[in-house]
């Protein structure tokens, strides 16, 4: 079992800064891939980001290409979400998910979860 616990997250104003991290535990994590996932109120939990743990190959979602980096450590089991240029639509919860076979953009193609951390960006 994996247990992955995020951090960062927090208030700040459109144009500002954060970063998040995601921190793995239990078994040797050999995820193939680390996925980020946000949910905003009254929405469904959307794809935002992705990388393939050991190669390092990123994925993004359209609305935060150029803005958003995600990267890991693999010596520290723990992923990152940079988030630059914020804007109000960027609130919501943010979820680390693991991925035992494959890099993908759905919810259900992930395996484990993080209990989220609140991201709010006002205007």
């Amino acid at each position: 079992q994996v247990q992955l616990v995020e951090s960062g997250g927090g208030l700040v104003q459109a144009g500002g800064s954060l970063r998040l991290s995601c921190a793995a535990s239990g078994r040797t994590f050999s995820s193939v891939a680390m996925g980020w996932f946000r949910q905003a109120p009254g929405k469904e939990r959307e794809f935002v980001a992705a990388i393939r743990w050991t190669v390092g190959s990123t994925y993004y979602a359209d609305p935060v290409k150029g803005r958003f980096t995600i990267s890991r450590d693999r010596a520290k089991n723990t992923g990152y979400l940079q988030m630059n240029s914020l804007k109000p639509e960027d609130t919501g919860v943010y979820y680390c998910a693991a991925a035992r076979l494959w890099v993908g953009k759905n919810p259900a193609d992930y395996n484990y979860w993080g209990q989220g951390t609140q991201v709010t960006v006002s205007s």
